[in-house]
């Protein structure tokens, strides 16, 4: 396996409550993109293909790559090629690289979702990330398939949770074939409280109690990021280790981006009721000196 001394050792410290980053996740990949080895690009890869999952399902639902994150591995026109050659002659093209799960997703998508606008009870982003998640835990990558499925689990926990709230059909939301999702599925308990053992499941299920949304979303990524710091531990020069730079990465940026998103809308509610207080001054004085 590869080491990465140098890439390692000149990369800044960084830490979840950071709010600005030496790189950003996509200036990472451009980074490290001539740097991996062949087999540890591949293993990279499929951390970026959920970003292009989303692109997947917004040029399918709009029919255009308007709205297009560059972090993932294929281009809005890569997108498009996969997309009419399936339509138009059931084949992907011969210059790009198609996941398996990308072919079938898309098959589905136009022979059952484009003509009854559903896939029955399930959401194609649901189905779409079924078949991330059972492609990903296949990983040949001990630490990626675990985080995987980590990942996998916190997911399907949360929307048994949410099932059990709102009263809705458990296994229209939960995704993958695991021990922990076949236990929420077949689990007629009130209480979501999966046998497991997996060390983190008790964490999870007090973080899961946490009443506060945003509390809990930072204690799932605290949890995340204390997980990686575990299981990195032995694999300071690693491809393990890159990888973790790059999903810690992703935490500190989606934060900053929902801190300044919050930012901007606060900003805005305070310039909105501004005017509408100079408006209502602005009334009274003429009212008063009529």
């Amino acid at each position: 396996m590869s080491k990465y001394y140098c890439l390692i050792a000149g990369l800044p410290s960084i830490s979840l409550d950071d709010s600005k980053l030496a790189y950003s996740v996509e200036g990472f990949k451009a980074e490290i993109e001539t740097i991996l080895t062949d087999g540890d690009r591949k293993l990279v890869r499929l951390f970026f293909l959920k970003y292009d999952n989303a692109n997947l399902l917004s040029y399918l639902r709009k029919g255009s790559v308007s709205e297009f994150d560059a972090r993932g591995e294929f281009s809005g026109e890569d997108i498009r090629e996969i997309c009419n050659m399936l339509k138009s002659e059931d084949r992907t093209p011969q210059n790009i690289a198609v996941p398996a799960y990308f072919v079938a997703f898309i098959r589905e998508y136009y022979s059952r979702f484009e003509e009854t606008e559903n896939f029955g009870t399930v959401l194609p982003e649901d189905k779409l990330s079924a078949l991330y998640y059972d492609e990903a835990v296949k990983c040949e990558n001990a630490f990626l398939a675990s985080w995987f499925e980590m990942n996998l689990n916190i997911g399907n926990v949360m929307a048994a949770l949410n099932c059990r709230k709102y009263g809705l059909a458990k296994e229209d939301y939960i995704v993958g074939n695991n021990e922990i999702a076949e236990q929420l599925r077949q689990s007629n308990a009130r209480d979501v409280n999966p046998r497991s053992s997996f060390d983190y499941m008790a964490e999870l299920m007090r973080i899961v109690e946490e009443s506060d949304l945003l509390t809990r979303e930072k204690q799932l990524d605290a949890l995340r990021w204390n997980w990686l710091e575990e299981n990195t531990f032995f694999k300071t020069f690693d491809i393990e280790s890159v990888v973790t730079y790059i999903l810690r990465l992703e935490m500190i940026e989606r934060w900053s981006g929902l801190d300044r998103i919050e930012g901007e809308k606060t900003f805005r509610s305070l310039v909105t009721e501004m005017k509408r207080e100079s408006a209502e001054t602005l009334d009274e004085f003429k009212e008063n000196n009529k």
